[in-house]
């Protein structure tokens, strides 16, 4: 079926591109750029099954642009360019030595790297870098909740958030996720204001500056209304909580942990090539 689509494809680009004139050949060539040629075997895996026959020429289209602009650059090049520019086996050499090093230090790390790290290693960074860990943007616990405009969930949780007591919260809260729209709840996580300005559509400090007693509620263009319950935030400038850059702090660990690794790997190799005479400076 897909064979079929691109046979039909390939006669609708003849058809309608001045550019295939005299093109195909035997039914199989798509198109020619100065000697070079593009088999229909060949495009047909840049064009997914499934798709209506204007996008399929589109992108036919595309890539057959791409595929001439690099065979007539590569022509040019071969054509002006001297014989030493031409010359490219010492970075091909270079490239090579340095995919197969990178490979080998990946296989080296990925069999070596203790990757449990501690509550106690991660509050000890923290500790010794707070300077790193400065908010530029607020953070906040919140509870997201959307309901239709018309809704009479949506007043009987407005009046239990009204009252701020702890079984009225939790009413609220419980009736909210089963009956809004949407909701989200961040699971007692801090997260940062663009992330919950996003669920409303709006920028983090119209979130910010709209919070009243702890809500923060806002029509949306679709007739419903949005509401975040906040029981928490932090202001940009101040230093993060430890829990907000736990995966932070995680990866700055590991990282450090494998360039220990790699230094390891090249001290040893050299000191085990120097014993076995196989490294000697003269």
């Amino acid at each position: 079926m897909k064979r079929m689509a691109v046979i039909w494809l390939c006669g609708l680009l003849l058809c309608s591109c001045e550019f295939f004139s005299g093109v195909i050949h035997d039914g199989k060539v798509v198109a020619k750029a100065g000697s070079h040629k593009l088999y229909s075997s060949e495009l047909e895996q840049y064009i997914p099954s499934g798709l209506s026959p204007e996008d399929s020429t589109r992108l036919a289209m595309q890539y057959i642009n791409s595929w001439a602009a690099d065979q007539l650059y590569l022509d040019l090049a071969e054509k002006e360019l001297s014989k030493q520019e031409r010359d490219v086996s010492r970075e091909l050499e270079d490239y090579r030595r340095s995919l197969l090093k990178y490979r080998y230090e990946q296989a080296y790390v990925n069999q070596r790297l203790d990757t449990a790290i501690t509550t106690e290693q991660i509050e000890a960074y923290f500790e010794a870098h707070k300077e790193q860990f400065t908010l530029r943007v607020p953070i906040v616990k919140a509870r997201f909740m959307s309901f239709s405009a018309d809704s009479p969930q949506l007043t009987e949780v407005r009046k239990k958030l009204a009252s701020k007591k702890a079984a009225q919260l939790i009413e609220a809260d419980s009736l909210a996720f089963s009956t809004a729209l949407r909701y989200t709840d961040y699971g007692g996580a801090w997260v940062d204001a663009v992330t919950l300005a996003g669920e409303f559509g709006t920028d983090y400090m119209t979130l910010i500056s709209g919070i009243k007693e702890g809500c923060f509620e806002m029509d949306g263009a679709g007739g419903e209304v949005s509401l975040a319950v906040i029981s928490d935030l932090m202001k940009a400038g101040q230093t993060g909580p430890v829990e907000y850059y736990t995966e932070r702090i995680k990866d700055i660990l590991l990282s450090a942990r494998k360039q220990q690794l790699l230094s390891t790997l090249e001290k040893d190799m050299l000191s085990r090539a120097r014993a076995g005479d196989e490294f000697v400076i003269y």
